[in-house]
């Protein structure tokens, strides 16, 4: 019988081991997500009642024209300012589009820049840079302001301004006509400074009417012919060409030049400088009479 015996034994089926559904690290982990499943909506229902509150409660809202501060300004009223946000009136000041606003008030003729920012729980800080005049502009029988960018400003109730005098744009003109002039009249200004520091007063009108020539009215110079020598007023205007370039070889030839001219033409009255190397003086008081002069310092040709 032992030797019928088979050399190998049979394979045992395996015993199946049947776990628990419910382990202890089972309910460690339940325990864990229900636990911040609670924090969660406990989280989000604060954030919610805080959303809640700060666009919705009254202590956020911008309820009085004295929530509005305002900085830098001279001549921007506040009132102007402050109706901007009239249609904010009684919002938090989160939901107040503050960009949008910003791009509004720099409508306001004299605000070249603003910046809004809001101060919690219920203001609006609003702080502006105003445009800067350099001239006044002969408008319609009126004297109103005009800036080195070509915008034309009301001229204030109260401010003393000493500028010369614009002729030859309006309001008609495309704004970007008008800032190409009035930065050729900046750039004249302050070139003539720098020869001259006192230049820029004895400036008293300048025509910019011709993009290639502005043409200048000036003071300051003794300017009388012999038989006027003993009148108490030695000085008279003098319209000057100046052409579209080279303001300081140009000033400064006239300021070099212009007793020599005088003592050979007599009383000036208008000088144009456009030329190379020479003069025309009287030109525009009687064409068939002006007077070709050298002009030290000119180059080019007319401009």
């Amino acid at each position: 019988m032992a030797d019928e015996e088979p050399k190998y034994l049979r394979r045992q089926k395996p015993v199946e081991i049947k776990r628990r559904k419910f382990s202890r690290q089972a309910w460690k982990t339940y325990l864990r997500v229900t636990m911040w499943t609670a924090v969660g909506l406990a989280g989000a229902g604060a954030a919610y009642q805080c959303g809640r509150f700060l666009l919705t409660s009254p202590e956020m809202a911008l309820l009085h024209p004295d929530q509005i501060s305002l900085e830098g300004n001279h001549y921007v009223t506040p009132d102007s300012v402050r109706k901007v946000f009239l249609r904010d009136r009684g919002t938090s000041v989160l939901r107040i589009p503050i960009a949008e606003r910003r791009r509004q008030l720099e409508t306001i003729a004299w605000v070249e820049q603003a910046a809004v920012r809001r101060v919690l729980p219920n203001r609006i800080q609003v702080e502006i840079t105003e445009r800067t005049p350099i001239a006044f502009l002969r408008d319609a029988g009126d004297l109103a302001l005009v800036d080195v960018h070509g915008v034309i400003l009301e001229r204030p109730l109260e401010g003393d301004f000493h500028f010369p005098v614009v002729t030859g744009i309006s309001r008609e003109m495309p704004l970007e006509d008008r800032q190409q002039r009035m930065r050729q009249l900046s750039k004249f200004i302050q070139e003539i400074g720098s020869v001259k520091r006192d230049a820029a007063d004895e400036v008293s009108e300048v025509d910019l009417s011709d993009a290639r020539d502005l043409r200048a009215t000036l003071t300051g110079f003794e300017n009388q012919s012999a038989s006027e020598a003993s009148a108490p007023d030695r000085s008279a205007p003098v319209l000057v060409h100046f052409g579209d370039s080279d303001f300081v070889g140009k000033y400064q030839t006239l300021v070099d030049e212009f007793g020599a001219w005088q003592a050979r033409a007599g009383r000036i009255e208008s000088v144009d400088l456009r030329f190379s190397r020479e003069a025309v003086v009287n030109q525009d008081v009687t064409p068939s009479a002006g007077h070709v002069l050298a002009a030290k310092g000119t180059e080019g040709r007319p401009h």
